[in-house]
């Protein structure tokens, strides 16, 4: 079985450039990925549910407190999200 890695660029040629998916994370997940220093002042229960807004490749874009607010941010910066579970 052959396995390839796409890219960026892979994905933009696929014809949905601007497509973005928003999925459940918790905030221990932000928060492992998150130097303290970048955290704002924020005081983030570990166990919290937030909602992640990824490119098609993968790369987490935007975290949001509620998945409102994540589709919200996602159409003002003229993408087009979708849920995954």
């Amino acid at each position: 079985m052959l396995s390839t890695r796409m890219t960026k660029e892979d994905f933009a040629g696929l014809g949905a450039p601007d497509l973005v998916y928003v999925r459940e994370i918790t905030a221990a997940d932000v928060l492992s990925d998150t130097p303290l220093k970048d955290l704002g002042g924020f005081d983030i229960d570990p166990d919290q549910t937030l909602y992640a807004v990824h490119g098609a490749d993968g790369e987490r874009l935007a975290v949001m407190m509620d998945r409102e607010t994540a589709f919200a941010a996602a159409v003002a910066h003229e993408l087009a999200p979708v849920s995954v579970h």
